[in-house]
């Protein structure tokens, strides 16, 4: 079995596992090296919305190319199976996933963006049928927006938007369904009694359940997005604010660069 398959094997046992996925996201290098020597770190996802940021880019305004530039080296810091946030598969997701397999990525996030339901399950056929043809067996965390971009339509409807929609991404391979705004436990229970339990994927945004809560519920996956780099970015606010005044570097800083 080669690196790759290893990999990807390895990526679904986490995601077939009683235990969450629990994936802290990442968006260069060294940050990929700091949460990957963290203990209990097995995984690495990547944060689309933060790649876009410390490039200059709006999130979901980033181009494939400088997309996938910005991945590769995240792949090269770990020996850890990466999920890589794609954003919506851009114009052809099959090709972005081939090209995605092709620099060693094993799993992926891609959103729907609340397309028309069959264009939505045409572009998860199209990513799955293109990770077969290369021989990997890779783990699509498909995204639906119908909480997310849901407006003003009542919840009720938005989950069952999401269900509908998950059902029909599980049918066409893929591994998990993330739906941002699930957040309750009420709106997680009726997902999983809709989607199956192991096959929700959440992101735990502030007021969230813990992981530990939501594993309890059936969820498969809980990741962070663009939060981790918020919290870092903080810490650079409040650390220049405090130079800029009279302070100094903490002497207990550690080398994690």
């Amino acid at each position: 079995m080669s690196d790759i398959q290893s990999t990807a094997a390895e990526l679904r046992r986490l995601y077939e596992s009683d235990t969450i996925l629990r994936v802290v996201n990442v968006w260069d290098a060294v940050s990929t090296k700091v949460v990957a020597d963290v203990p209990g770190t097995t995984a690495i996802a990547t944060a689309g919305h933060s790649i876009a940021a410390s490039l200059g880019y709006e999130d979901g305004g980033m181009p494939l190319d400088v997309a996938l530039t910005a991945i590769e080296p995240i792949v090269a810091a770990t020996s850890l199976p990466v999920t890589a946030d794609l954003d919506d598969g851009y114009t052809e997701p099959g090709e972005t996933t081939r090209r995605a397999i092709g620099i060693g990525v094993v799993g992926a996030n891609v959103e729907d963006r609340l397309k028309p339901f069959d264009e939505s399950v045409a572009r998860v056929r199209a990513i799955i049928q293109a990770a077969q043809a290369e021989g990997v067996d890779f783990q699509l965390n498909a995204r639906t927006d119908a909480i997310a971009r849901g407006g003003d339509r009542a919840k009720a409807d938005s989950i069952a938007d999401a269900i509908a929609r998950g059902r029909a991404f599980l049918a066409e391979g893929a591994t998990a369904v993330f739906v941002p705004g699930a957040v309750t436990r009420d709106d997680v229970e009726q997902l999983v009694a809709g989607l199956g339990r192991g096959k929700l994927s959440v992101i735990g945004l502030p007021g969230a359940l813990p992981a530990a809560e939501y594993e309890a519920l059936g969820v498969a996956r809980i990741s962070y997005g663009p939060l981790v780099q918020r919290v870092a970015l903080r810490a650079v606010r409040d650390l220049a604010a405090d130079l800029y005044s009279s302070g100094v570097i903490p002497t207990d800083t550690p080398a994690l660069n």
